[in-house]
C-alpha cells in the first residue's frame, strides 16, 4: 500500500523560546490593581490627591504605597486604584477635595471691581476671566473700580486665607499717581513709617518714579489692603488719582497687557506656597 503524503512536520517550540516569550510578557507591578474601564465619575487615586493641590501625582504614589491614604475609612496601597467622586479620602490625616486648583494672574482695567454689590456700571472682575476655567474662583484680596494692575484669582482657599492674614509678608508694588508733586520732606516721613488709626504702618520702600513727574511713586508694601495705600498719601493731604499694582509677592505684569490674564506656572505656585 502507497503511503500517504505528509506535509513538513512542524518544529516543536524549545525550552529556550518558551522561557523567551514568557520574559516577554509583561509583569504587573507589585499592589498594582488589575486595569479595568473606567465610569464617567471615577478616576485615579493619585490623580485625585494631585488635583486637591497637596502634591504631584509621582509624590501621591509613595504616600500610597506607604500606607499614608485612606478611602472611606480604608488604607489603600494598591496604584491605579480607582476612587468615585463621592468618596472620602483621607490623606495623611487630612480629608481631600478633588478639584484641581486654579491659580490666574489678571492685569485689571479701571471701572472692574472685586465687590458683588456694587451698582451696575461697576462690573464684577470675573468678567474678564470668563472661559478661563469652570472651577469656581475668588480674588485674593480686594481691588475697588479705579484701582489697576495685578490681582490673583484661585479655587484654593487656603491661599486665599493665608495673603488676607493682617500679617502677610509678602511683597506689593504699587505705582501711585498724586494730584501734585510729592515733596520730598513728605517722601522722607512717609518712608519712615505712617500712623493710621492707631496702628503702625511699616513703608519698606518708597521713592519717586525715575524719568516721570514728582507726581507718580514707587510704593512698596506688606499689606495686601489697597486701601490702605489711597490713606498714607490721603494722611499728608495729598489726593491719590491712580493706583497700579505692578508686582504682587514676587508676581509681575510682564508680558500681561491690561486686561488679559494668564495661568501661574508650577514654580509660581510653589513660591507663593512657600511665602
Amino acid at each position: 500500500m502507497a503511503k500517504r503524503a505528509q506535509g513538513p512536520k512542524k518544529p516543536k517550540p524549545s525550552v529556550a523560546s518558551a522561557s523567551t516569550a514568557a520574559a516577554a510578557k509583561p509583569e504587573r507591578k507589585p499592589n498594582q490593581a488589575p486595569k479595568r474601564a473606567k465610569s464617567p465619575d471615577e478616576m485615579r487615586l493619585n490623580k485625585y490627591i494631585s488635583n486637591s493641590g497637596v502634591c504631584s501625582r509621582r509624590d501621591a504614589d509613595i504616600y500610597i504605597q506607604s500606607g499614608n491614604v485612606k478611602v472611606n475609612g480604608v488604607p489603600v496601597t494598591e496604584m491605579g486604584f480607582l476612587v468615585k467622586l463621592g468618596d472620602v479620602v483621607n490623606f495623611d490625616g487630612v480629608e481631600l477635595t478633588p478639584e484641581r486648583k486654579e491659580y490666574i494672574l489678571l492685569n485689571k482695567p479701571k471701572n472692574f471691581t472685586t465687590a458683588l454689590d456694587e451698582a451696575q456700571e461697576n462690573r464684577n472682575v470675573l468678567e474678564l476671566l470668563r472661559g478661563a476655567t469652570t472651577s469656581k474662583i475668588a480674588a485674593v484680596g480686594r481691588m475697588d473700580k479705579n484701582t489697576t494692575g495685578l490681582l490673583l484669582f484661585t479655587n484654593d482657599t487656603d491661599m486665599i486665607r493665608k495673603f488676607g492674614l493682617p500679617n502677610q509678608k509678602s511683597p506689593k508694588i504699587y505705582q501711585v499717581s498724586l494730584d501734585k508733586n510729592l515733596k520730598f520732606e513728605d517722601l522722607e516721613s512717609i518712608s519712615s513709617g505712617v500712623t493710621l488709626d492707631g496702628h503702625r504702618l511699616y513703608i519698606e520702600e518708597i521713592s519717586y518714579i525715575e524719568k516721570e513727574p514728582k507726581t507718580e511713586i514707587g510704593l512698596k508694601l506688606r499689606t495686601a489692603n489697597v486701601k490702605v495705600v489711597r490713606a498714607i498719601f490721603e494722611n499728608f493731604d495729598y489726593n491719590v488719582l491712580k493706583i497700579d499694582r505692578v508686582a504682587f509677592a514676587g508676581l509681575t505684569k510682564k508680558n500681561l497687557p491690561r486686561g488679559n490674564w494668564r495661568f501661574l506656572t508650577e514654580q509660581e505656585i510653589i513660591n507663593l506656597k512657600n511665602m
